[in-house]
């Protein structure tokens, strides 16, 4: 066949490949054979952000002289030429910034195991949605029903944990989780999993969370550019320990045998991963299509709940020291007064501490010194109370709560916060601290410490007169 007249006669950038089959299934060398003159400009004179290795082209060149090593366009490849299956894909591999309209047909006749199909592609420069939803009714109705889940629940997590269900039991997998990733502290959380019932894998919760995050770290390079990591038989797994030949022991170990990983964005964000593992190969193309859609619509979700944390956490935090603000501190109190009525009446120890010496440290340093000063404030008063009970109240005034607290209990507080000041510089407290019977005569004793408190500085300051 004149395989230059079937691709002239293609206006949209269109090749033919060639694929060699080899027994088992299996496949050898995939071939760009031959362009049209729009498929070559992609190559010679590529658009913004579509760069290629090279920007010659050479007929019958192995894929790779073009772009790195992708597995799932070589599993179009070998499903169109091999297979004789006419293919679409939409997707928005992480190595270009750009979404590709891609379809495959087979070719023919053969020559020996040398297999035909032409590769047409279409370049959106942003995600057209239109595309994205050119799916099958049932995969359609599933992420339609994700979405509807997730937008209208009250619980995030909760409805996760029916969303990642719902997911699994479509794939027909044995395991299936999403895990979200904080770059600023390293770690990683399993957000919600579901295994099939009876099912002999282990928990991916029994990981350590510094290995998970340490094989997450990996999971770029190993994906190599495409948008997703499909290994469904020996070959890809052959793949995969080549790319990443410790992760790959690990999941040997955990009994992975099939695997399917996306990486969940918003706006290019790495927010975290899916996974589906131990599924049909034979449903591989179906399970990737069904996680290309599903993590675009969860993308959106987990940013706007994230979003949510991050704005709550703004509303209840001190954003200098770290501590809950005075507004999460009236809350407490509330609630404390709340629980009072019918309870046992435990007792709760409070402890006014006031920064003796912070106007003195702005005049001199400036307020960067003087901001130094009550993050270092806030350090001490972590090192003995614990953090959700912990609160900055005013410019320079501080709070703990202590439940259950004796006289004495409160006493070895106000001791332990006197020596871990010590360890910071320039931090000296004043400090005043009480016990509440129970939550109803909490502001009493919050009066009282306050009271104590005033008392301590002005002794402090009778004794220290320079430092005022």
């Amino acid at each position: 066949m004149k395989f230059q007249s079937v691709v002239d006669g293609i206006d949209a950038m269109s090749c033919v490949v060639s694929v060699e089959k080899l027994e088992n299934g299996h496949y050898g060398d995939i071939r760009i054979v031959t362009g049209n003159r729009a498929y070559i400009d992609s190559i010679e004179n590529p658009a913004p952000g579509t760069h290629m290795l090279t920007t010659e082209f050479v007929p019958n060149s192995i894929y790779t002289r073009y772009f790195t090593q992708d597995l799932n366009f070589e599993d179009y490849c070998y499903r169109s030429a091999v297979q004789k299956k006419c293919l679409h894909s939409y997707a928005h591999p992480d190595r270009m910034d750009v979404w590709f309209n891609m379809t495959f047909l087979p070719l023919g006749p053969d020559d020996g195991n040398i297999c035909y199909c032409t590769y047409t592609m279409e370049i959106n420069f942003e995600a057209n949605t239109e595309r994205l939803s050119n799916v099958s009714g049932e995969l359609a109705s599933a992420v339609l029903e994700t979405s509807l889940k997730l937008s209208g629940s009250h619980d995030f997590r909760t409805t996760m944990d029916d969303v990642i269900k719902d997911i699994r039991e479509l794939c027909k997998s044995e395991y299936c989780c999403i895990f979200l990733i904080d770059e600023a502290s390293q770690t990683c959380m399993i957000l919600c999993e579901d295994f099939a019932e009876g099912s002999k894998l282990e928990d991916a919760g029994n990981i350590e969370e510094v290995d998970l995050y340490e094989h997450a770290q990996t999971w770029e390079n190993t994906i190599a550019g495409s948008n997703c990591l499909v290994v469904k038989s020996e070959q890809d797994m052959e793949v995969l320990k080549q790319r990443n030949p410790t992760w790959q022991k690990s999941l040997a170990q955990f009994g992975v045998k099939t695997i399917v990983l996306f990486p969940i964005k918003f706006q290019n964000e790495l927010l975290g991963y899916m996974w589906s593992t131990n599924f049909d190969p034979e449903n591989a193309s179906r399970i990737k299509e069904t996680l290309e859609l599903t993590t675009y619509v969860l993308g959106l979700e987990i940013n706007s709940h994230q979003l949510v944390d991050r704005l709550r956490v703004m509303s209840s935090k001190d954003m200098l020291t770290g501590l809950l603000n005075r507004n999460e501190m009236n809350n407490r109190v509330a609630e404390l007064q709340a629980n009072a009525h019918g309870s046992d009446g435990e007792s709760i120890g409070v402890v006014f501490a006031d920064l003796n010496g912070l106007k003195r440290v702005n005049d001199v340093g400036g307020h960067d010194a003087g901001d130094e000063l009550l993050r270092n404030a806030a350090r001490a008063m972590l090192d003995v109370f614990d953090e959700e009970e912990a609160f900055r109240v005013g410019g320079d005034e501080f709070l703990a709560l202590v439940l259950g607290a004796t006289e004495s209990d409160v006493e070895s507080k106000v001791e332990a916060l006197r020596e871990a000041a010590k360890n910071y510089k320039d931090v000296v407290f004043a400090i005043g601290g009480c016990v509440a019977k129970d939550g109803e005569d909490v502001h009493r004793a919050l009066r009282l410490s306050d009271e104590l408190m005033y008392a301590d500085k002005n002794a402090y300051y009778k004794e220290h007169p320079k430092q005022s």
